[in-house]
């Protein structure tokens, strides 16, 4: 148990810092902002409980708002994904699949983590870019945004699991 809260409190300070520090400041063209952080809500045990996921989510994602000074927009993106999880899960899963209680890239099939992630990121920036522009006017640029942000935010999380999260 304390290996695990070591564990994931180290994943949350380093994620919130390379979300902060670094990838808040890439942006190619204002359409690519990678956001990453959400792959604490996605690393976290399967067996939790649901109001520790609720509650993991909106800590790192009103942190992430702290640093970012944007009013409470990642938390309630981060809150509204880590809600949805479970759904999704179901929806992925198989009742004859194995499942690892860690449902990183190493701990499962890669078919499984990529619909996974591709399905988390897409709903976490839908409503974090809908949110942030607050708006339908510019529908279509704000869609063209979502898309290729989340296409580098997965290509990010991946490399991430190959790297990074091994264990």
């Amino acid at each position: 148990m304390g290996r695990q809260i070591i564990k994931y409190g180290l994943m949350f300070t380093g994620l919130v810092l390379t979300q902060v520090l670094v990838l808040n400041h890439i942006q190619f063209s204002g359409f690519v902002n990678p956001y990453i952080y959400i792959l604490f809500v996605l690393l976290l045990p399967l067996s939790s409980p649901r109001y520790v996921v609720l509650v993991m989510a909106f800590l790192i994602g009103i942190t992430v708002d702290i640093f970012s000074n944007s009013l409470g927009v990642h938390a309630f993106a981060t809150v509204f994904a880590a809600y949805l999880r479970p759904f999704v899960i179901r929806l992925i899963s198989s009742r004859e699949e194995d499942m690892s209680d860690y449902p990183g890239l190493m701990q499962t099939k890669i078919s499984w983590f990529l619909k996974y992630i591709t399905i988390m990121v897409v709903i976490h920036h839908t409503v974090l870019f809908y949110l942030e522009v607050f708006t339908f006017s510019n529908f279509l640029g704000t869609l063209f945004r979502m898309f290729l942000s989340s296409v580098f935010s997965i290509f990010v999380i991946i490399l991430s699991q190959l790297i990074v999260f091994r264990d």
